[in-house]
């Protein structure tokens, strides 16, 4: 449901901001108001199922996540959609991560691969059906339906969860850290939001220049309250396990560029290269079934390979793959759009399967709430950073031509600007020894 709502919103935003009498790099804000949401409460979500249960909390990410559907679907301006986008995020940042602490907490070490790529099919399905969904809605009907189709997939979803999700409990739960909840926060809105608001003419630049000077001394303030309380919301002492510190910081800079590409993609193929959003997105479905053609090789490939060669070698390739759409043009053949997109999807999905599996490879059991927390913080930031650089690069070749209406030519610059930080991920996994991961493969250490 998370991921068919984030797919579908994407293809329909053109759509949407001519409605509304947005500009369409404005109403990136619902994207970025979601994603914020999520790093702001994801923290909140390893502490709230262990003191309430995994499938109380659950349950009740998914009422919320209907109801902030329901409020999109009414909405009439922007202020108002970011509104309900925030109250969507509230849900989805429970949703994701509890789900993975369950399958983390469940399955064996050594089929972790496998139990988390199992995991991420049927959340493919999202990104698969997505973008042709939405075009279709976007084209032929009204953007608002899009919204409405969460609200029986929520319904349903909270049936299965009461019946087939186990209700972990800790019998001894780590205390709230609201200060550092609060801190870390703080610290998050601001930088994302200054990021997201600079250059666009939305605030005056002092005020944005006091915005990220407030969310990066709120950030500093966490990393000082971390290091003196005991249990801190975001144990950042979990930096000192290589393997999670490289999934942290090597995925944030590979996500960067999957956070723009749902963003550009549809921008380009929409007002750059002037197709509907139903032609959209039946070429922009094609990343998710790649995606979902790669889970079930993904297990093979890194027990042939071992995680660090896999992480920096497909972390190339996946960004070779983002510089690729910098090439597309208005006579590119469709077919080669979608050949692209297909494989480079193939190509991205394992290397999160990667990311994924190695976060949690010498995490200890008593840990797993807090790194599932932690990990899912840093993603989310990831994508939101990704949707507010394109953004940002976009607006400014814009700004190069002298503004106006946005052309093909504008959207080559954002996509080699992601695609090179993309590129920068496999210096942080070279830093990893050749046997990282073994663990949970069948190329050594023991299994447990």
């Amino acid at each position: 449901m998370e991921h068919l709502d984030s797919t579908v919103l994407a293809t329909a935003l053109p759509v949407m901001a001519r409605d509304l009498g947005e500009d369409p790099i404005a109403l990136k804000l619902a994207l970025t108001a979601y994603l914020l949401s999520l790093a702001i409460f994801i923290p909140l979500s390893g502490w709230a199922a262990d003191k309430f249960g995994a499938r109380r909390v659950f349950r009740a990410s998914l009422v919320i996540f209907v109801l902030g559907s329901i409020l999109c679907a009414f909405s009439n301006s922007l202020a108002t959609i970011v509104a309900a986008r925030i109250v969507q995020g509230l849900g989805g940042a429970m949703m994701v991560p509890v789900g993975r602490l369950v399958v983390l907490r469940t399955a064996p070490r050594h089929e972790l691969v496998q139990a988390m790529s199992w995991l991420a099919i049927p959340a493919l399905i999202g990104p698969a059906i997505g973008p042709p969904f939405g075009g279709l809605l976007a084209t032929y009907a009204h953007w608002r339906y899009i919204f409405w189709i969460n609200v029986p997939i929520g319904l349903l979803g909270v049936a299965l969860a009461s019946r087939y999700i186990p209700d972990l409990i800790e019998p001894q739960p780590r205390p709230l850290d609201a200060p550092g909840a609060l801190l870390s926060g703080v610290g998050l809105c601001g930088l994302v939001f200054g990021f997201t608001i600079g250059g666009r003419g939305l605030v005056a630049p002092p005020m944005v220049a006091l915005i990220l000077c407030v969310g990066g001394l709120a950030l500093a303030a966490y990393v000082r309250h971390a290091r003196q309380t005991t249990y801190p919301i975001l144990d950042l002492k979990m930096l000192r396990i290589p393997t999670f510190r490289a999934a942290i910081l090597g995925g944030f800079l590979f996500r960067v560029g999957l956070g723009a590409a749902p963003f550009l993609l549809p921008l380009l193929l929409q007002e750059g290269f002037r197709l509907t959003a139903l032609q959209s997105g039946l070429l922009t479905f094609a990343g998710a079934v790649g995606a979902i053609a790669m889970k079930t090789t993904a297990q093979p490939i890194i027990n042939r390979f071992g995680f660090r060669s896999v992480l920096i070698v497909n972390g190339l390739i996946s960004a070779a793959f983002l510089y690729g759409y910098a090439f597309f043009t208005s006579t590119t053949a469709h077919m080669t759009i979608l050949l692209v997109i297909l494989v480079g999807g193939f190509f991205r999905s394992l290397q999160f399967t990667a990311l994924n599996a190695i976060a949690f490879a010498d995490i200890a059991p008593g840990d797993m709430s807090n790194a599932t927390s932690f990990a899912a913080v840093g993603q989310q930031l990831a994508l939101s950073t990704g949707v507010a650089i394109g953004a940002g690069a976009l607006e400014a070749a814009r700004e190069l031509h002298g503004g106006g209406q946005l052309v093909a030519s504008d959207f080559a610059p954002a996509f080699c600007v992601v695609a090179t930080i993309t590129a920068l991920s496999p210096i942080i996994f070279r830093s990893l020894p050749p046997t990282a991961g073994d663990i949970l493969t069948n190329r050594g250490g023991p299994r447990f």
